[in-house]
């Protein structure tokens, strides 16, 4: 697993959309490099399609959606629409499951100044979305909640 350094996130909110508003639409597109280790992430009103690489799609989405009377992060990630056989579909379903912390933590903690305008939105439920033809990777799964993320993060800051 790889650990969070917040040093390598680079951050870009798009306008209109700021480290304080809104929260209906806000979305998220989360990824990284390979090489430098550097973690990306763009706050916006749409997904930022220019960070996303159409060939490997191992990028993040995820955006605050109302349900039920609270808000909850719902995110995706492509594990295979067919160009991928079934055990390479394994193989990348479980590379997400092992490396969504990382993205989950490098999300909340990079929009951090958000939550002190909402600070109730730390204890949404964030579900996650594992898109696949093949049924047994296709499955939304729960991950915790903001604060879970952003108290890892702070602590390993302060280690």
């Amino acid at each position: 697993m790889s650990k969070f350094d917040p040093s390598s996130l680079r951050v870009t909110f798009l306008p209109p959309v700021t480290p304080f508003k809104p929260v209906d639409e806000r979305k998220y597109t989360m990824t990284h490099s390979d090489e430098t280790g550097e973690l990306f992430l763009t706050v916006g009103y749409c997904y930022d399609e220019s960070c996303i690489d159409p060939k490997f799609r191992d990028e993040v989405l995820a955006e605050w959606t109302p349900r039920m009377g609270q808000y909850v992060l719902s995110g995706k990630v492509y594990v295979s629409g067919g160009e991928f056989d079934e055990q390479y579909s394994k193989i990348r379903f479980m590379i997400f499951q092992r490396e969504l912390k990382l993205a989950l933590t490098a999300i909340v903690y990079g929009d951090r100044a958000f939550y002190q305008y909402y600070p109730w939105l730390l204890d949404s439920p964030i579900y996650i979305q594992f898109e696949s033809t093949y049924p047994l990777y296709n499955q939304i799964l729960y991950f915790g909640t903001p604060r879970q993320y952003l108290n890892a993060a702070l602590q390993e800051t302060v280690s």
